[in-house]
């Protein structure tokens, strides 16, 4: 975006300078034309001031030129430059009245070129000394001097109020520049910065979908490996169902990973209500399902939490209170809330205790990015219960 709008810049910058060549060259022919066809003085001396303003083209096109295309214009050269200009024009403008005619060139490079006290010294010699040479060499009539005096006046005001005016518009065009540079510098920033945070955030919700899924199905593969490695030699059905919930926890892992890569909706609510999905994990954690409340289809983002907040809660459970307690889910439906508690009888904990670990931090940060609470509550030896409420739409009454 910057680079177009540089290129853009460059070609009306480039377009307004052809223009300013070709208003130069206007006045240069013109003032040429001038002092030649003027009646007086005598053709000598209009010669003499034509062939001093001939140099004046090859020196702009050379020099001043390249000075005034400056950003910003080399003072040194540009006082040589000027210097040389106004060493050609100041003795033709003396020789010859119509010479003046070429201020309107010669003023406007001061004001493009120098700075504001150097361009007001150099305007008032471009105006004063060709009038007052003039007068001194030619001594014409009194009311010759005072119109010229008075037109050099004018002219001289006129340009110093032009000029100031131009030289503030152009600064105030740089600052605005400037400010404009640095806008856009902020939003490139502020570009990369949320750049930045969304890759972040996408980073943190994968890392809690893998916690919830894959984490928890291979923690669950483990213990089921453990339990079976137990149960080979003496309880072989048992063994044998351990090992049917091996498979369906495996499938159900692969699922979960082909989900998360689709982006699509959880493999357990893929096709099922949420009941369901919960009938299935309480299943899979020998854990009871209970369900209150008129059940019905809610928002995929109520339901998606509930469904990782009850993941996270069973394999918990299993993880710290083994697998001999009892842990019971209950999902109520309410109009405007959905609760799902997962309650344990296990050994317990000091929730104040718990530093580190990425579970119940993943829990709370899912529940509060739909509005919803999560509240965990333990003691050692009076077991565990996790309950999340999630705010709903609620039912329109007929």
């Amino acid at each position: 975006m910057s680079d177009a709008v540089d290129a853009g810049s460059a070609y009306t910058w480039e377009r307004s300078f052809r223009l300013w060549d070709t208003y130069f060259a206007l006045i240069w022919v013109v003032t040429v034309a001038y002092v030649l066809a003027a009646q007086h003085p005598g053709w000598p001396v209009r010669a003499i001031a034509s062939s001093l303003l001939v140099p004046l083209l090859p020196l702009y096109v050379a020099v001043g030129r390249r000075l005034i295309q400056g950003d910003p214009p080399d003072q040194r050269q540009t006082i040589g430059y000027l210097t040389a200009a106004l060493a050609l024009f100041l003795p033709s403008a003396v020789l010859a009245g119509e010479t003046r005619l070429l201020t309107f060139a010669l003023i406007p490079q001061c004001f493009m070129t120098l700075r504001l006290r150097s361009a007001l010294v150099a305007v008032a010699v471009i105006n004063l000394v060709p009038v007052v040479g003039w007068a001194l060499l030619w001594r014409p009539d009194a009311r010759d001097v005072v119109f010229n005096l008075l037109f050099c006046l004018v002219t001289l005001v006129f340009s110093v109020a032009l000029g100031s005016w131009t030289i503030r518009i152009i600064e105030q065009s740089q600052e605005r520049a400037e400010l404009i540079a640095e806008l856009d510098a902020s939003r490139h920033e502020i570009g990369r910065l949320s750049e930045a945070h969304g890759a972040l955030a996408e980073r943190e919700r994968l890392t809690r979908e893998i916690h919830d899924t894959l984490a928890q199905g291979f923690t669950s593969l483990v213990m089921l490996v453990q339990a079976v490695e137990a149960e080979l030699d003496h309880d072989v059905p048992e063994a044998r169902r351990h090992l049917r919930l091996m498979d369906e926890t495996a499938r159900q892992n692969l699922a979960e990973a082909r989900a998360l890569v689709a982006g699509g909706a959880p493999a357990d609510l893929d096709g099922a209500s949420l009941p369901d999905a919960l009938h299935r994990l309480a299943a899979r954690h020998d854990a009871t399902l209970e369900v209150t409340g008129p059940v019905r289809m809610l928002p995929a983002g109520p339901e998606v939490v509930a469904l990782r907040a009850c993941q996270e809660a069973l394999a918990n459970a299993r993880k710290h209170a083994g697998s001999s307690v009892t842990v019971a889910v209950s999902l109520a439906y309410a109009d405007d809330s959905l609760t799902v508690s997962v309650r344990d009888d296990g050994c317990g904990f000091d929730p104040a205790a718990v530093r580190g670990g990425y579970g119940l931090t993943g829990l709370r940060a899912r529940t509060v990015e739909v509005g919803g609470t999560a509240e965990v509550r333990s003691a050692p030896g009076d077991g565990t219960a996790v309950t999340v409420r999630l705010p709903v739409v609620r039912r329109e009454t007929p």
